[in-house]
C-alpha cells in the first residue's frame, strides 16, 4: 500500500488529517461514486419487479416467473470472475462504464422488447450483467483508491450507499408507476432508462486508481493465488453467509408472520426496522472498528444476528420481536463490508478486481443455494425451522471469522 501515512498534505500527515472523506477519495469523486451506487441500485430496483408485474400482465406462468428471476443471476454468474479480471487489466472506470451502458440498454430493452417472454429474459440478462460490471467496478475502485486503515469506513459509506439506493428503488415504482396492484410498467422502464442515462457521464468523470497499469505478475497467481491468500476462504463464506441470511428474513418473516396471524404491515414495519439497523451499523462502522477491531467486530456482528434470528423461534409479542429484529439488523449490516475489507487487504495490487468478483461469486452461489435448502427445510418445519437453521448458519459463520487474519495496526503518528 506504500506509505499508509501519506495524504494530501504529503507524507507524514496522519491519516485523521486528511479532509476529503473516506481515504484518498477527494471530495467530488467520492459524490461521483455514491451517487452511481445509488442509481445503479435504484435503476435494478425498479427494473426487475416491474419486469415480474409486466410478466403477470403477459399471463406468464408460474414457473416461468422463476426462470426470469434466475436469469438475472446465471449469466452474471459465469461472468463475475472475467469482469474482475477486466477490472484489474483495463481499469475500474471503463468496467463501471461498461456496466452504465449495459443498463441504459437493459431498460431500452424492456421499452422495445418487454411485451414478449424472450424480450423480457433478454433484458433481464443485460440488466444482471451490467450491475454485476458496475458493482465490480465500484467495490475495486473503493479498494484501490483507499488505504488499507480506512477501508471499514468506506466500505461502510458504500454499502449504506448501495443500501440507500435499494430503497429508494421500490419507491420510485409507484413514482412512475401508480399505486395500482399491478403498476404501469411502461412508464416504470421508461423511468428507469432516463434514469439510468446519466450513469454514463458519472462512471466517465470518475478517475481510475491506476492499478491496471502496475497489475501484479505471474508471481501472484491470479485466482488460484488469491483463494491461498490467508483467511479469503473464510471471508468469501462469511460474506456468503450473511447475505443468503439476510434474503431469507425477506422471504420468511413473511411466511412466519402468516403462520402466527401477524398482520403484513407488521411484518413491514420489521423489515423496515432490519433494513435501518443495518444501515445504522454501516454508517458507524469505522468507529466500531476503531473501537474494537475489524475482526473482533466481524465475529460478535455476524454472531449478534445469530442470536437475533434464534430468539424468533418462540411466540414473542410484536414489541420483542421489533427489538430482536433490530438487533439482527445491526449484525447483518456490518458483515458484508467488513469482509470487503478483509478480501480488499488481502488481495496484492491489480488482484483486487478479482477479489471482489469472487466475492460476488460466491454471495450468488449462496443466493441461489442456500434459499433453495432453506425452501426444502420450511416444507416440514416451517418458516420458525428455517430461520432456526439461518442462526445455525450465522453461528457457524462466526466461528468461521475467528480463523481470519487480525488487521494491521492503525498507522502510528509522526514524530
Amino acid at each position: 500500500m506504500g506509505d499508509r501515512r501519506a495524504g494530501p498534505g504529503g507524507p507524514g500527515l496522519p491519516p485523521r488529517a486528511v479532509p476529503d472523506g473516506p481515504g484518498r477519495l477527494p471530495r467530488g469523486q467520492l459524490g461521483l461514486l455514491v451517487a452511481h451506487t445509488v442509481v445503479v441500485q435504484a435503476v435494478t430496483f425498479m427494473l426487475r419487479p416491474a419486469a415480474s408485474y409486466r410478466a403477470l400482465e403477459l399471463d406468464v406462468p408460474a414457473a416461468w416467473l422463476g426462470a426470469l428471476g434466475a436469469s438475472f443471476a446465471v449469466v452474471p454468474l459465469l461472468l463475475a470472475v472475467p469482469s474482475g479480471q477486466a477490472v484489474d487489466r483495463f481499469g475500474e472506470r471503463r468496467v463501471m462504464l461498461t456496466g452504465s451502458a449495459l443498463l441504459v440498454a437493459s431498460g431500452a430493452g424492456f421499452v422495445l422488447a418487454g411485451d414478449t417472454v424472450a424480450g423480457l429474459v433478454a433484458a433481464t440478462v443485460l440488466l444482471g450483467t451490467g450491475h454485476l460490471c458496475a458493482v465490480v467496478g465500484q467495490q475495486a475502485l473503493v479498494a484501490n483508491r483507499v488505504p488499507a486503515h480506512r477501508y471499514d469506513a468506506a466500505f461502510g459509506y458504500y454499502t449504506f450507499a448501495a443500501s440507500l439506493g435499494q430503497a429508494v428503488g421500490p419507491g420510485l415504482i409507484v413514482a412512475f408507476g401508480g399505486d395500482r396492484p399491478i403498476p404501469d410498467t411502461g412508464a416504470i422502464f421508461v423511468g428507469a432508462t432516463v434514469l439510468a442515462l446519466p450513469l454514463l457521464v458519472t462512471s466517465a468523470l470518475l478517475r481510475p486508481s491506476g492499478h491496471h497499469r502496475r497489475a501484479a505478475g505471474p508471481a501472484a497467481g491470479g485466482v488460484r493465488g488469491l483463494l491461498r491468500q490467508p483467511g479469503l476462504v473464510r471471508a468469501l463464506t462469511v460474506s456468503c453467509v450473511v447475505l443468503a441470511a439476510v434474503d431469507i428474513t425477506l422471504f420468511y418473516l413473511p411466511a412466519l408472520g402468516a403462520e402466527r396471524d401477524i398482520a403484513a404491515g407488521s411484518i413491514g414495519v420489521l423489515l423496515a426496522l432490519r433494513a435501518g439497523a443495518s444501515m445504522a451499523s454501516r454508517l458507524l462502522l469505522g468507529r466500531l472498528v476503531a473501537a474494537v477491531g475489524r475482526r473482533r467486530l466481524l465475529i460478535a456482528t455476524v454472531a449478534l444476528s445469530a442470536v437475533g434470528l434464534g430468539l424468533l423461534l418462540p411466540p414473542l409479542p410484536f414489541w420483542a420481536m421489533a427489538v430482536v429484529i433490530t438487533v439482527a439488523g445491526l449484525g447483518l449490516g456490518a458483515g458484508q463490508p467488513l469482509t470487503m475489507s478483509f478480501l480488499a487487504e488481502s488481495a496484492p495490487p491489480g488482484l483486487r478486481g478479482r477479489a471482489m468478483s469472487l466475492r460476488l461469486t460466491g454471495n450468488r452461489l449462496g443466493q441461489v443455494l442456500i434459499p433453495s435448502t432453506a425452501g426444502v427445510l420450511a416444507a416440514g418445519t416451517g418458516a420458525a425451522g428455517v430461520l432456526a437453521c439461518t442462526a445455525l448458519g450465522l453461528a457457524g459463520a462466526a466461528v468461521a471469522a475467528t480463523g481470519l487474519p487480525a488487521a494491521p495496526p492503525e498507522p502510528p503518528e509522526p514524530e
